[in-house]
């Protein structure tokens, strides 16, 4: 080949789809390559026009265009166009203008087709667009793991038994006998049944399990005519048939149950057991668990803890996918305050008052990773009272606060901790708050919208959070000022890429040529997801879940909401993947990652996504007015 001909040659090899390509094929593509120069403003491809080449950017930049004339891309070295042409009718599709004086290869059609019938990967990589290419990735990521796709209610495999709870308990094991069941529920007919199912449990009250008659009927010699209410467990921890299995077995360890009734809408469809699901037990997490609440001291604790990198980085290399791994992560955050809750009233004595420690932020939207602050508050009674009380609670807080920085979980920097006074208040004042923070969305107001929104019960009155997230859906869905105020600042963190769809880096301090995928991927991400949720009435916390919901309001046009998913589990990925890199290197992980260190693929799937959240954050500009509300 000639020197220019090795030129292209060794260009097309460092990019894809040619990257993909025999050397002979790459070879004899750049001996039939044709090199066109245009310059700065002039039009390269109209609309309808014929066309019969592939184009590549060798340098320039080049501005793409729909029918309507409004922007769809910008394009620069090694940016392709001119395939939707060639695979429609040999018109073109997307017209195309020089931004710069612009030089490129242009691909004959005859080979362009050749090629896509010899080299899947070339194929494939022209059949589908950006945001299809990014939802293979997605999919293929996934594929090795069964836990981040099995939701729990595959595994139910019979109806839901159940009995009254005036059925004696002679009827409840003769009952559990016939149908081979370890457990039953138990309902009241008695019970009305609200309108709202995500306020209500049905009329399920109880269950009764094997160990029940064992320990409450046999061991105490009781009638077998005693009514089954009197030994019925009340306390039921209830798990969404939408949850993955990993979810279900976590929450077994975490409150040591047995048997765990799942709800549809808050409707039980059935009861699954530890032995359902012990073909998907992950060890390294479940007993990270289960020895938190061994633990014996803050120092215990911290001694623990040390295992969490650890943990993290095996369930990454286990192929676990983001959701599985943030609801892990954020698991063992709530054991390690349960475990200190314990500790503290231990120490302090029994609460003078009722009370509920909630969890905000990350934790309480199941997406926590390794690199983590604590964001928490307290709901107090109503009987609080501030000279009798302050002083226990004070001693609570500081001590759960003080012990979640010694097990990794650092200080809030924007002292969002039960340890100032401020987020500790009754039931009434934090209604009062959010409902002001609603009609009065100034600045800070929507700040802290931001973080409090996403809350979670983790010790106590769990009950209280959960009113709390059902005031905050029904008061934000009606008020269009307060929803407008949200979307706007929901825009504020952008995405990294740049006026060419380049990667936008930092230029100073310690993490200089690198980007925080975090706070400008992420976040922003769950901040435009949270905005959907709260105008469709989302009682759901994390953002995957909220999607859903999203979804089946039908508030998004058609496959957008896929593509917010799709986005998110990406980045989230390329997060987690460089924290456990530089676990596994001995370093201290971060959310600052080097898109130079990616591969070509993963750079341009990356920036799909981020693509993704820009455009998402356009659309919220213009589906959310103060004027006039939600479109």
């Amino acid at each position: 080949m000639q020197a220019e001909q090795v030129e292209i040659a060794q260009f097309l090899a460092q990019h894809p789809p040619f990257d993909s390509l025999p050397s002979k094929a790459i070879n004899e593509l750049a001996q039939q390559v044709e090199v066109a120069y245009f310059r700065a403003h002039t039009d390269i491809l109209l609309f309808g026009q014929d066309i019969a080449d592939l184009y590549v950017i060798r340098s320039g930049s080049v501005e793409m265009y729909r029918r309507n004339g409004e922007l769809d891309n910008r394009l620069t070295t090694a940016g392709i166009f001119g395939q939707m042409g060639l695979l429609m009718n040999r018109k073109v599709r997307f017209p195309a203008k020089a931004l710069e004086d612009t030089l490129v290869y242009c691909i004959n059609v005859e080979l362009f087709n050749r090629y896509c019938d010899e080299f899947d990967s070339f194929a494939d990589y022209f059949e589908t667009d950006g945001n299809v290419r990014l939802h293979q990735a997605i999919v293929e990521q996934a594929d090795g793991n069964d836990l981040t796709t099995a939701k729990v209610k595959s595994l139910i495999h019979r109806d839901v038994v159940t009995v009254n709870t005036d059925s004696t308990v002679q009827q409840v094991a003769q009952l559990m006998t016939d149908e081979s069941v370890s457990s039953v529920l138990v309902t009241d007919s008695t019970k009305p049944i609200n309108d709202d199912p995500e306020e209500d449990d049905g009329q399920v009250v109880g269950i009764i399990t094997d160990k029940d008659l064992r320990t409450k009927v046999i061991a105490h010699g009781l009638a077998f005519d005693t009514p089954a209410h009197t030994i019925m467990s009340t306390n039921l921890v209830l798990l969404d048939a939408n949850a993955y299995v990993f979810e279900a077995v976590l929450a077994m360890l975490r409150d040591n149950l047995h048997h765990l009734p799942v709800v549809q809408k808050r409707r039980p469809i059935g009861v699954i057991s530890l032995s359902d699901i012990l073909r998907y037990e992950s060890q390294s997490s479940l007993l990270l668990v289960r020895g938190i609440l061994a633990q014996q001291s803050i120092e215990d604790l911290t001694h623990y803890a040390r295992q969490l990198p650890n943990v993290f980085v095996r369930m990454v290399n286990e192929d676990a996918n983001s959701h599985m791994i943030g609801t892990a992560m954020a698991v063992i955050g709530r054991t390690f305050k349960q475990r200190l809750l314990v500790l503290a009233e231990e120490k302090y004595g029994p609460p003078p008052v009722a009370y509920c420690f909630i969890a905000l932020g990350s934790m309480a939207r199941d997406e926590q990773l390794i690199v983590t602050d604590q964001d928490n508050a307290l709901i107090l009674d109503d009987d609080y009272d501030d000279e009798l009380h302050d002083t226990y609670f004070q001693n609570i807080a500081d001590f759960v606060c003080d012990g979640l920085a010694q097990c990794g979980y650092t200080y809030c920097d924007g002292e969002i901790m039960a340890s100032f006074k401020k987020w500790r208040k009754t039931r009434a004042q934090w209604f009062e708050q959010f409902a002001q923070w609603i009609e009065l969305p100034k600045p800070q107001a929507l700040l802290n919208s931001s973080i409090f929104f996403d809350l979670d019960g983790v010790w106590g009155k769990t009950k209280w959070a959960d009113e709390l997230k059902i005031f905050i859906a029904k008061q934000s869905k009606v008020n269009r000022v307060f929803l407008a105020n949200m979307a706007a600042n929901a825009r504020n963190r952008t995405p990294p890429l740049g006026f060419f769809k380049g990667f936008v880096m930092e230029h100073n301090g310690q993490h200089k040529r690198s980007m925080n995928l975090k706070r400008r991927g992420t976040a922003p991400l769950s901040d435009v997801i949270r905005v959907h949720a709260l105008a469709v009435g989302s009682r759901k916390q994390n953002s995957f879940e909220r999607l859903e919901d999203i979804i089946e309001a039908k508030l998004l046009p058609q496959g957008k909401a896929q593509d917010l998913r799709d986005a998110l589990e990406y980045i989230a990925m390329m997060r987690i993947r460089h924290q456990a890199w530089q676990i596994e290197q001995g370093e201290e992980p971060d959310n600052d990652l080097d898109p130079h260190l990616l591969s070509p693929f993963e750079q341009r799937n990356l920036k799909e996504a981020f693509a993704i959240l820009e455009k998402a954050q356009s659309y919220l500009k213009f589906s959310y007015s103060a004027n006039s509300g939600v479109k």
